[in-house]
């Protein structure tokens, strides 16, 4: 599982034209899912996005969890973060979960994450969105189960 985490002032996601999630100060998540990733792993992930402490405090040191600040979550379905760019220059996909089961883990992802976190917006899974975002730093984290 990937979760690519991008500190924002402001982030939304639109499809077909209309705005289907918007945050103010949080993290906008971009989410990858392989077939391997299970909940335990997924439960692992979304305990250390939210425990990150890269909000600065009053030193303006990178301090302060998403809790600490009252940010939000902004969940986007990526299945592109799984893109193997070795052989050629068309990427494959084949290390990316099957639909079913990614759409699975995202939903699963979403609802754990509303357990903790106030403000939880979503895009759509398997839509052509439109992503908007002003990162804040910038800050950008990639999280990838294999490494942790």
């Amino acid at each position: 599982m990937r979760f690519v985490i991008q500190r924002v002032t402001e982030a939304s996601v639109t499809i077909d034209g209309e705005i289907s999630g918007k945050i103010g100060k949080g993290y906008l998540v971009l989410i990858g899912v392989a077939d391997t990733d299970t909940k335990e792993i997924a439960d692992k992930m979304i305990r250390k996005m939210i425990g990150l402490r890269i909000f600065e405090d009053e030193q303006g040191k990178t301090n302060l969890s998403l809790a600490d600040v009252d940010g939000g979550l902004l969940l986007v379905s990526q299945f592109t973060l799984y893109a193997n760019c070795k052989r050629g220059n068309r990427p494959s996909f084949i290390e990316a979960g099957k639909p079913d089961m990614a759409n699975e883990m995202y939903e699963y992802i979403i609802e754990k994450c509303r357990e903790s976190v106030d403000e939880v917006q979503t895009g759509e899974f398997g839509a052509d969105m439109k992503v908007q975002l002003l990162n804040d730093g910038p800050f950008t984290i990639l999280l990838d189960s294999d490494q942790l």
